[in-house]
């Protein structure tokens, strides 16, 4: 049976001259507890066409044609008024960001209530009790003590939850999942759509699985329709699909996505990893950690050990990869390394000097020699300045050459990440985020640093434009003999780009080595369970 039915959707936006079409003629169907997956880049259409189907398309966006049917009935061209009373009863929404998506300042247990009161749902008592229900259905902890706090006291994977059991509180026949896991990491992503693919199962709920990521497609969904510019460019069984692309758009993502690497596609290894006379030559690390120790207070009183005595040494032109959940401590451990924090007890040696205690005039020359890029390039760029401006800051703060001089460099850096010359003079709100984060890696590259912090680099881009930067960092390294330490939750992309591996969990090292030898015969658990976790790697479920 056919639940729901899209026949030749058309959605325009509205834009300074004129009326902007942005999705061309979609056309699917989702079958009776089925999983669909609608999967592309930014920009591809797939929310557009979820968002259309359900009338919550932002301001200026507009259904121009086709024909929505949900189950016998056609719902095309319904007004808010009627579409309210199809959302939550027979279909039910999970957004992408559980942040902005649940009200900080109200209890979880009344947010979730809500949706029951507000479709008729008038006994309180029973309307708590199935509260209680619901989050425990959804595999939250102690329901009762869950549904008393606020969004900011649950990690991101509880309120994901959260969102799921809103969605199915009055048992809707179909869920719109929004790149339910975008934001996740492996481990809790799975665990939710281990969640939605047994609401699947259990209930016959069908999923129409909106995503970037196609490791998470084949995966989950039985059916893939591949959206490219607001068209269809594919369509078929998942089996099929990834078997046998018969678009190059659909053949390039399979190629960008780390998932389905086969092999290491990470630069050669530098000869002192080849040649072990020169591997014991004097001092060839470019970072040396020994024993850090970071705590912080929590609450005012009781101290959370974040960082617990870590070591591990990085050697030049190599990368080193920080890898594990959220939580695990990798990003305290590289403001650390960086010295944008003290440790508390521990030594940091940057090629050969110990800055454990540096301060001062040497702190501020040690930003010379190591930079950091953040994972949201728009928050650490200034909207205000010209991309131009933004590259040649550094060489202004440590006066390095003239106004002039400094331009041309900043130019030459633009060049060099492979960004048209044109972006030099726009702000970053007018670059994608795949060029603003070549932006990034720009400027910290102006003062020709040794070592490079990359902390969560590429996990907020969709898969082809990751592709894309990896392979630039890749091709930096090789020219400029960069040191790299990357610090990231996806281990399909560490194992792409790097040459050595940590794996840190609780704010500690529980496994390391070479990268390749760490993923052929991992032999701690909570490494084995990280790789378990990486899309891509299961059979597509019945």
């Amino acid at each position: 049976m056919t639940v729901l039915a899209v026949d030749d959707l058309r959605v325009s936006y509205a834009g300074r001259a004129a009326r902007r079409d942005v999705v061309h003629g979609v056309s699917f169907e989702i079958a009776e507890g089925e999983t669909l997956a609608l999967v592309g880049e930014s920009g591809s259409g797939k929310s557009t066409t979820a968002h259309a189907l359900l009338g919550l398309l932002p301001e200026g966006g507009h259904v121009e044609g086709g024909r929505v049917l949900l189950g016998d009935l056609d719902i095309s061209g319904w007004g808010d008024r009627a579409l309210r009373g199809i959302r939550g009863p027979e279909i039910g929404l999970v957004p992408q960001d559980p942040v902005t998506s649940l009200d900080p300042v109200r209890t979880i247990g009344a947010q979730v209530e809500e949706v029951l009161r507000l479709h008729g749902h008038r006994d309180r008592r029973a309307r708590r009790a199935r509260v209680l229900e619901l989050l425990e259905r959804v595999g939250i902890d102690d329901p009762e003590l869950r549904a008393r706090q606020h969004p900011h006291e649950l990690s991101g994977g509880m309120r994901q939850r959260v969102l799921i059991a809103s969605a199915i509180a009055l048992r809707p026949r179909l869920l719109i999942a929004d790149e339910p896991t975008s934001a996740l990491d492996a481990t809790v992503q799975r665990r939710v759509l281990d969640l939605l693919d047994e609401l699947r199962r259990e209930e016959g709920t069908s999923i129409l699985l909106v995503t970037h990521d196609l490791g998470v497609a084949s995966d989950r969904a039985q059916r893939i329709v591949v959206l490219n510019g607001g068209r269809i460019v594919e369509q078929g069984s998942s089996a099929e699909v990834l078997a046998a692309p018969s678009d190059p758009y659909t053949r390039q993502l399979l190629a960008d996505a780390p998932a389905f690497a086969t092999g290491f596609r990470r630069p050669e290894a530098p000869p002192f990893l080849r040649d072990a006379a020169a591997a014991a030559a004097e001092n060839p690390y470019a970072i040396v950690a020994e024993g850090l120790v970071k705590e912080f207070r929590v609450g005012g009183r009781a101290r959370f050990r974040a960082v617990d005595d870590v070591s591990f040494r990085v050697r030049r032109g190599t990368t080193h990869a920080l890898v594990g959940e959220s939580g695990s401590g990798k990003t305290t451990t590289a403001r650390l390394i960086t010295r944008f924090q003290q440790p508390d007890a521990g030594a940091i040696e940057l090629g050969g000097d110990d800055v454990t205690a540096a301060s001062g005039a040497r702190l501020r020359g040690l930003r010379r020699r190591i930079q950091l890029v953040y994972q949201n390039p728009f928050a650490s760029l200034d909207p205000r300045q010209r991309i131009v401006d933004i590259v040649a800051e550094p060489l202004q703060n440590f006066h390095v050459a003239g106004a002039s001089e400094r331009r041309a460099r900043a130019l030459a850096l633009i060049d060099r990440v492979a960004l048209p010359s044109d972006v030099a003079q726009r702000t970053p709100r007018e670059l994608s985020g795949g060029q603003r984060q070549r932006v990034a890696i720009a400027r910290a590259l102006a003062i020709d640093p040794e070592i490079v912090v990359l902390d969560e680099a590429v996990s907020a881009l969709d898969v082809s434009v990751q592709a894309r930067i990896l392979d630039l960092l890749t091709s930096l390294q090789s020219e400029l003999g960069l040191t790299y330490l990357f610090i990231s939750h996806d281990l399909a992309v560490v194992r792409r780009i790097s040459h050595t591996v940590s794996v840190m969990r609780r704010g500690r090292i529980v496994e390391e080595g070479a990268t390749e030898e760490l993923f052929d015969d991992p032999q701690h658990d909570y490494t084995r369970e990280l790789l378990a976790a990486v899309p891509g790697r299961s059979e597509v479920h019945a």
